[in-house]
């Protein structure tokens, strides 16, 4: 076990590495030219959806997939997922099957290529302030149309630990001024395979289970935060057990 390990490690400095860097690069500036000539829906989605199953791959991850019934592909929503590793987005941009945007962290902005290809594919930027928060929120009700969705992890940044932080307001002010169903998502492996704490790559799988959807119906007349606990829960019900709160 050990010696694989360490074949792996190898692996994935001498392959996944250099190709992930250069198939990122060229992705990116792909999706800023597309931009440029007036697509950010389609190659925005389709790109980033191939780059993420592409880097899964070259990883030799294994991907377990549940509740995909649970989606209309005709219907926008609220994807609210835990946020455990770096491979979190691989696994949503990858394998969910609705075209979304990203509400993302203001200073991601900054990361060379992505930041620009995400700002030109209109992805929503957010800051920590309300008003930074309310002007996202403005951001996506002209994005989120035509079968657009929105994926947001609400804890705000990476676990430490493998079990979950405590969720933020945006994703849920967002979710009820706009009116769409919020759908939970539990992501399990993503800390063991590369968590904050890594500083390389290891190999294991990937499981997203996506739960049913709340409606609006459901969730318009109870407080936000018995919302956000409601929605943390479900969440959490998913994890495996030594990362459940």
């Amino acid at each position: 076990m050990y010696m694989k390990k360490i074949l792996y490690k190898i692996y994935s400095y001498l392959v996944p590495l250099p190709l992930f860097v250069v198939v990122t690069i060229v992705v990116a500036l792909l999706v800023v030219i597309a931009a440029m000539l007036g697509d950010t829906r389609y190659v925005s989605w389709y790109l980033p959806r191939w780059w993420s199953r592409f880097t899964c791959r070259i990883c030799l991850h294994k991907i377990k997939l549940e509740g995909l019934e649970q989606l209309d592909r005709k219907q926008s929503y609220v994807f609210l997922a835990n946020h455990q590793g770096y491979f979190d987005i691989f696994l949503l941009y990858g394998y969910l099957p609705n075209p979304f945007k990203w509400m993302m962290k203001e200073y991601l902005r900054k990361i060379p290529f992505v930041g620009l290809a995400c700002a030109r594919s209109r992805q929503i930027f957010v800051g920590e302030s309300r008003a930074s928060i309310t002007h996202a929120v403005r951001q996506a009700e002209a994005t989120l149309q035509a079968g657009t969705s929105m994926a947001i992890f609400p804890e705000g940044t990476r676990t430490r630990t493998g079990k979950m932080g405590d969720f933020k307001r945006g994703a849920f002010m967002l979710a009820g001024q706009i009116g769409l169903p919020i759908v939970p998502i539990t992501i399990n492996g993503s800390f063991d395979i590369f968590s904050r704490n890594d500083y390389s790559v290891k190999q294991g799988t990937l499981q997203m289970i996506i739960h049913p959807p709340i409606y609006p119906a459901e969730y318009e007349q109870i407080p936000t935060k018995q919302l956000m606990q409601q929605v943390h829960d479900i969440i959490n019900s998913g994890l495996v057990e030594k990362y459940k709160k």
